[in-house]
């Protein structure tokens, strides 16, 4: 019976022996990072690879990654500058530079970055009225990432990028909110309505104002042509008629002139009286036409050349 039990604590021991070995054989996968201890004690960090360790007095206290990870960070309760109480979420992205860092000054480092991220959070957003919370995402995850990253050096942790998820009021100022987009949108309406309306109204009002110009120039123009032409025309009749004139001048002085100069005036008397009593007519004469020879003779006292003119 003793020697039974004793065969089954060295075969035990054998088999502890042997896991302690196979367990000091370690093979580091790619972008981790294993942390041994000897002893209790810092003794080494281990990368990608094969690496055997002392069996019993080595051993694998923590291990890493060193890729990069994204760690949710859940909602809180935020109150902005003007005291609206909003709820705010969003992920910080973050990787390990120093792993005896990460293993030693920190307890958990993903939990600690969560909580110094929300804190960060709430100090910016209580800087901020709750318009701008909306319109300055970028500045706000800046400050968190730089405010983040100078505190997570000391744990060995880098921190990448923050992002904002979501920011979500009350219902009470999302209903007032919307009402205020209504109201802008609806103003933002009026106003080109009106603006549109007023610019086609000037439009119209310099069509009409350019039409009435075009309109004076062309009388202008027509008046000045229509002037230009009267004055050339009775240029031309007085050109014609100081010819005609001095035609009839060198005529008279020719032999027989003064006789057709009678002749022509009293051709000229007589077509006047052509239908001179003619009915509807009343005619005041001043002398007896019954005596032609007379009127004519008359006449002929006008004419150049004769001696009782002169």
């Amino acid at each position: 019976m003793l020697d039974t039990i004793g065969l089954i604590f060295y075969i035990g021991f054998g088999l502890f022996v042997l896991y302690k070995f196979a367990r000091a054989i370690r093979i580091v996968p790619a972008q981790d990072v294993y942390i041994v201890e000897r002893l209790g004690k810092y003794r080494k960090s281990l990368y990608a690879g094969f690496h055997p360790l002392v069996p019993f007095f080595d051993q694998v206290a923590y291990k890493l990654t060193l890729k990069e990870e994204a760690i949710d960070v859940p909602s809180q309760l935020c109150i902005t500058r003007d005291n609206v109480l909003i709820t705010v979420d969003g992920v910080v992205y973050m990787k390990v530079v120093d792993p005896y860092k990460a293993a030693y000054n920190v307890t958990n480092y993903r939990y600690a970055l969560i909580q110094l991220a929300q804190t960060t959070m709430r100090s910016v957003f209580g800087h901020m009225d709750l318009d701008k919370t909306f319109e300055e995402r970028e500045s706000i995850n800046a400050q968190i990432v730089k405010v983040v990253d100078e505190a997570a050096d000391f744990w060995g942790i880098k921190i990448l990028r923050y992002e904002i998820q979501n920011i979500s009021p009350p219902d009470s100022v999302i209903d007032a909110m919307e009402k205020q987009m209504t109201a802008e949108r609806e103003k933002r309406a009026v106003i080109a309505i009106s603006e549109g309306d007023m610019r086609s109204k000037i439009n119209r009002s310099e069509g009409m104002m350019q039409e009435m110009i075009n309109r004076s120039e062309g009388e202008k123009q027509k008046l000045i042509n229509e002037a230009e032409g009267r004055a050339r025309e009775i240029e031309a009749l007085a050109k014609a008629t100081a010819i005609g004139i001095e035609k009839i001048a060198q005529s008279i002085t020719q032999p027989g002139g003064a006789n057709a100069v009678y002749l022509t005036l009293a051709e000229d008397y007589l077509r006047k009286l052509e239908g001179i009593a003619s009915e509807g007519n009343q005619v005041i004469l001043p002398m007896d036409l019954s005596r032609i020879d007379e009127v004519l003779g008359g006449l002929a006292e006008f004419a150049p050349g004769n001696p009782r003119k002169q």
